[in-house]
């Protein structure tokens, strides 16, 4: 009867540990933009990285929305199959030039729609390809507003903007950071992101994004593990003590 308490601290101790873990797991699984980074002013080809975050269901359709506050003149989609994609576009309010053109409108959204029979399923995650450009060269970043369709109907919205020195928001946009071109835009920017316009995945720039990605991950995993870490002591300081309670128990009687 005297290790009941300990059993019971033992029990709660781990209840939190699989909590902290339970709630840790799905901040890895956010809608992304990959690679993360690309120059401003050039073209890159980028992967709209959509997890199935649900154990029951799946799902059937994205669509993103791409801001018109910096348009973007030229937006292709990869054919994928057992997916249809819809591009829409929207008539901008004041015209840009692109490559001394005028360009009255602009892509505003993508819509992928599963075909029957495919979806993404739990445990699963998808990637939808697109090339765009050129990028603005008056902004450090683009966010692109997603929302993800589930078999169950479902609809969950990335839309949230994390602020600097804020906790990240609970549904984030995806977000394409944008650096400082090192040469012209159709010089070393563009030729960077030419394998991945023609289906390829192997240039310097997207591994050097996906690196990027990498060690952010690696950082949420190790804080994660460490948080971990902390409950698992409590469980052993406790148990410990419960111990030293009982030692003390017996001694006495």
């Amino acid at each position: 009867m005297r290790t009941l308490p300990a059993r019971r601290i033992a029990a709660v101790a781990l209840t939190a540990a699989a909590s902290v873990v339970a709630l840790a797991g799905p901040a890895f699984a956010h809608v992304t933009v990959n690679p993360g980074s690309a120059s401003q002013g050039g073209y890159t080809a980028v992967d709209f990285r959509v997890p199935n975050e649900s154990d029951t269901a799946s799902t059937v359709k994205l669509e993103v929305n791409l801001p018109l506050d910096h348009p973007l003149a030229s937006v292709r989609t990869l054919p994928m199959p057992g997916w249809t994609a819809v591009v829409e576009k929207s008539k901008l309010d004041k015209p840009i030039k692109v490559h001394g053109s005028d360009v009255n409108e602009a892509v505003s959204k993508i819509t992928w729609t599963a075909d029957a029979g495919t979806k993404i399923a739990p445990g699963q995650f998808q990637e939808f390809r697109v090339s765009l450009g050129p990028l603005p060269t008056d902004a450090d970043s683009m966010a692109f507003k997603a929302l993800q369709t589930y078999d169950n109907g479902d609809v969950v919205r990335w839309i949230d903007e994390s602020k600097e020195g804020q906790p990240e928001a609970a549904h984030p946009a995806p977000v394409l950071k944008l650096t400082k071109a090192s040469g012209d835009a159709h010089g070393a920017g563009a030729s960077a992101t030419a394998g991945p316009a023609a289906g390829t995945h192997g240039d310097s720039s997207d591994h050097a994004a996906a690196s990027d990605g990498d060690k952010k991950a690696s950082d949420s995993t190790a804080r994660t593990l460490g948080v971990v870490g902390i409950v698992v002591g409590v469980i052993g300081a406790a148990v410990g003590i419960a111990g030293l309670r009982r030692k003390s128990s017996g001694s006495a009687s």
